[in-house]
């Protein structure tokens, strides 16, 4: 069954990597935008990465990859969709840097123990069976010291998860959003872990895609378009941002966020 599973995502991405245009893919807007708040959060806490060996693991189209290289860190990108894996090689050239390519299963990743600096894994995780068995192949080829970046989308909202059953054709059908205790046992495994959540209030967006502007969440992935569209979108989301923050410092109100990002040192 798992094997099947494993099929399933990688055919779907496989398929997704052969409509990707790479010369439309703005890099450093999926880390310094707005809109991206979760990456800015990883940003905050990773530090420098000059030099540092970084596995970009379920790289997608490989943006992570070039704007880390683009930092000085040398970079494997690493997927399980070989055509993934080819788009962010290609996203690589486009910008003029070079990273290295492998096609890895995540839940088996095929590197000595402490080989890298850093792991960075985005929206992977709620695509493996499970979550925790990837944190612990981290963990295992992390040096020490080293550290592991992610973030996902969670389970608890009960908005994003009618998005979820409307946006079926975007979206693989084994993929499970995370439980927020999962952040506790990267507590218990790392030395340090920071963490937060993003997305309540500010998920009026997506409504806004859907009741307003009637977008078809299943022609426009909206986790692209808040990307894509943030200079339009800033001024409304940095005031929901605002109250994002007042919030999130309501008892239980962090797990009910979209995503949950998360910096853990070995």
């Amino acid at each position: 069954m798992q094997d099947d599973l494993l099929q399933r995502e990688q055919d779907f991405h496989d398929q997704w990597a052969s409509t990707i245009d790479v010369d439309g893919i703005r890099v450093s807007d999926y880390f310094e935008a707005c809109t991206a708040p979760e990456n800015r959060f990883i940003l905050k806490h990773l530090g420098d990465v000059q030099g540092k060996v970084l596995l970009d693991l379920g790289c997608g189209a490989g943006e992570n990859s070039v704007y880390f290289s683009k930092l000085g860190a040398k970079c494997v990108a690493s997927d399980y969709s070989p055509g993934m894996v080819e788009t962010a090689l290609k996203l690589a050239d486009v910008n003029g840097v070079k990273v290295e390519g492998r096609v890895i299963n995540a839940m088996d990743i095929d590197y000595p123990d402490n080989t890298f600096d850093i792991v960075y894994a985005a929206n992977l995780l709620h695509h493996i069976p499970d979550p925790l068995v990837t944190i612990k192949e981290i963990h295992r080829v992390l040096k020490p010291g080293g550290k592991m970046c992610f973030w996902d989308p969670l389970r608890h909202n009960p908005v994003i998860n009618v998005y979820r059953r409307i946006a079926t054709e975007v979206r693989t059908e084994d993929e499970t959003p995370l439980h927020i205790n999962l952040v506790g046992e990267v507590q218990r495994l790392f030395g340090t872990t920071r963490f937060d959540t993003f997305w309540i209030a500010t998920l009026w967006i997506f409504l806004q895609f859907y009741l307003i502007e009637k977008v078809n969440p299943n022609q426009e992935r909206y986790w692209k378009k808040i990307i894509l569209e943030q200079a339009r979108l800033k001024p409304m989301y940095l005031r929901l941002e605002r109250l994002d923050r007042l919030v999130k410092k309501l008892p239980l109100m962090k797990r009910m966020a979209w995503n949950v990002a998360v910096v853990a040192t070995k």
